[in-house]
């Protein structure tokens, strides 16, 4: 027997045996399968972890966007960084109702202090279906050119009937008048829940009244108009019950004794 015919009858390798098989292989079929999906999860991480900060601009860019457009005063000529500047950010302690000192407003975020155990409560009474209340937000104030307080801006969130809604409320100097309600992050359905998107529902909540002249909360988001009257109704958004009901109980939450109340009334009273 001939040395070719000695090494033909040895035993192969695995890499040999690999290398040997026909192109259309199950092993070379799995193996090459294998090696697209390692590549390309790859460079989708690579990818989503040098896009994160631009994702953390834009994402903040479009925040103060809807806070200028909730306020009123966007201008899509001028640039978002130098309107919004007209803002006086403040954090907000709940349990108070005043402004507190212990974080920078700069740079508190509101969400991973709505997670800390340190810096929110869990609720047991949870009509907006947020889990946990953080105890300090950052609210926006804009103020006039004597310096008084012209409407402020308060965050609010809660769940609809896919997603949390996140969105801004925008109050005369009153603390009891709407001029707009915007929300700038949610997964509601489409030409539906989503509708809280449109310009035309948005404008309803222009000049309604938070409280009646008794200051109870009377805000409602309904199908009919309530006994407190008109001044304090906005209509249901047509198809879209469940996110219709989210929206009313977070405004509700977030304007009653377990949100803003006690801020809105040292509002009132002048203290802030």
């Amino acid at each position: 027997m001939s040395d070719n015919e000695n090494k033909t009858n040895e035993p192969q390798g695995f890499i040999r045996r690999f290398l040997a098989a026909p192109p259309d292989s199950v092993q070379k079929t799995v193996f090459v399968a294998v090696a697209l999906c390692l590549v390309a999860s790859m460079i989708v991480s690579a990818a989503a972890v040098s896009l994160r900060p631009l994702q953390e601009v834009n994402a903040l860019k479009d925040k103060q966007v809807n806070i200028l457009q909730v306020a009123g005063i966007y201008d899509p000529e001028k640039d978002v960084l130098e309107s919004f500047a007209a803002f006086e950010p403040q954090v907000l302690e709940l349990s108070t109702g005043m402004f507190t000192d212990q974080f920078d407003p700069a740079t508190f975020d509101d969400r991973a202090a709505a997670d800390d155990p340190a810096t929110s409560v869990a609720l047991s009474d949870d009509p907006a279906g947020i889990g946990r209340q953080g105890q300090f937000v950052t609210v926006y104030l804009l103020r006039d050119e004597a310096g008084a307080i012209d409407k402020v801006i308060l965050p609010l969130h809660g769940y609809g009937l896919w997603s949390t809604l996140y969105g801004f409320i925008a109050l005369e100097e009153n603390g009891n008048d709407i001029f707009g309600l915007q929300f700038y992050e949610h997964a509601e359905t489409p030409g539906l829940g989503a509708e809280v998107d449109n310009p035309r529902w948005k404008a309803l909540w222009n000049g309604k009244k938070l409280a009646d002249d008794a200051g109870d909360l009377q805000i409602s988001v309904t199908k009919a108009v309530p006994a407190a009257g008109p001044e304090h109704h906005i209509d249901a958004l047509a198809g879209a019950t469940l996110t219709t009901v989210g929206v009313h109980n977070l405004v509700n939450f977030w304007m009653g004794e377990t949100g803003y109340k006690l801020f809105l009334d040292n509002l009132k009273a002048g203290k802030v």
